[in-house]
């Protein structure tokens, strides 16, 4: 309700301007069909500001009519045509629950999808919308298999991906520079886990080789043994699916190091 007034005063703000009147006459009309018109023909216009507020009212005067449906619908475009993507995914996801079998359910699931995905943060940001989007948009293609939306949501859905798997790879590497070389350790092999594919997945693999490389390094001397036999095994892993590798000489560096450990642990 505080929204709506808000909407309204603003609306009556703007109607207050030079050419602008005619809208008061559209908020204090009782005709409702004449309001409807008019809402469609703001938001047509995409003057969402104006038409937001008639809508919000309309959905209330047709509840349960033929234009019922349609109220909704425009209602949640206003939002997503304002930027306020939180709210207008929420009525899509409202709409297409309420109406399963309009005609704009198809849209309104896609259109839910997709506010997630233009409110999905920077990937050094939390990504909870990130994750939200994709679910969304397979959901979709669930839904909807033949749809002709179906490949760009998955663009779409690669794109997200692609900003997961920065922000798991960036999330290891801070494990790493904060000297963290366990934590780091796992979250570089956590980020290979779920992305499997990463044009990352090269230095991913040899972060983890240096950070077991430098985790034996700083343990105790009781526990050096077997961390550099892990490094050892790490290496190996890494040029058998990398040999050419851009970091191969640093690579081998630390297997030379950590042979000669397992060699002679007394003299290190």
């Amino acid at each position: 309700m505080l929204r709506i007034l808000f909407l309204c005063l603003l609306a009556l703000g703007l109607s207050g301007l030079p050419g602008c009147s005619p809208y008061q006459k559209v908020l204090k009309s009782g005709d409702y069909d004449f309001k409807f018109k008019k809402a469609k023909e703001y938001l047509d216009k995409k003057d969402y500001v104006r038409a937001l507020p008639l809508y919000e009212e309309l959905i209330t005067i047709f509840r349960g009519t033929n234009r019922s449906e349609d109220c909704f619908f425009y209602y949640a475009y206003c939002h997503y045509g304002m930027g306020d993507y939180l709210l207008a995914s929420y009525h899509f996801k409202n709409f297409y629950k309420t109406f399963p079998k309009s005609d704009k359910s198809e849209e309104a699931m896609f259109l839910n999808a997709y506010c997630y995905f233009l409110d999905s943060p920077r990937f050094s940001l939390d990504q909870s919308n990130t994750q939200a989007a994709i679910n969304e948009f397979q959901l979709f293609v669930t839904m909807y298999p033949t749809s002709d939306k179906v490949s760009e949501c998955n663009t779409l859905i690669d794109e997200l991906r692609l900003k997961l798997q920065n922000k798991s790879f960036e999330s290891a590497r801070l494990y790493f520079h904060m000297g963290d070389y366990k934590a780091a350790l796992v979250a570089f092999r956590n980020m290979l886990r779920d992305f499997p594919d990463s044009h990352r997945r090269e230095e991913a693999f040899f972060m983890i080789v240096k950070s077991q490389y430098l985790l034996a390094r700083n343990s105790v001397p009781e526990k050096q043994l077997e961390r550099f036999k892990e490094v050892t095994e790490y290496y190996l892993k890494f040029i058998d699916t990398f040999p050419k590798s851009k970091f191969l000489r640093e690579a081998e560096s630390m297997y030379s190091q950590s042979r000669d450990f397992l060699s002679n642990p007394s003299k290190s």
